[in-house]
């Protein structure tokens, strides 16, 4: 089962649950605070949001000016790491091509 399955997605909306409980004191949308929060993580990840409408890249990009503290990082790595993830990344054929 990939994670684009409807059944996979279902199951990992729990993800989402977490950034909406980080509070909203800075006006952050859910996204924005997902993405600071990638950004936070390590300097050489680049979070690719996916997006077809100019609206909501412009959105997005609001995550560059959020500065989450360790305060608001801390409690969504702990809640990160007591999520298991549901469903494959790439299709079978694809994880073999990448040596997985």
């Amino acid at each position: 089962m990939l994670r684009i399955s409807a059944e996979a997605r279902r199951a990992n909306m729990v993800l989402g649950e977490v950034v909406k409980a980080v509070p909203a004191e800075s006006g952050a949308t859910p996204a924005q605070v997902a993405l600071a929060w990638l950004l936070a993580k390590r300097s050489w990840i680049s979070p690719i949001p996916d997006t077809t409408k100019l609206h909501w890249l412009d959105k997005n990009l609001g995550a560059l000016d959020l500065v989450l503290d360790a305060a608001y990082r801390v409690p969504i790595d702990e809640d990160m790491a007591r999520i298991s993830i549901s469903g494959e990344r790439l299709p079978e054929a694809a994880l073999k091509m990448a040596g997985k």
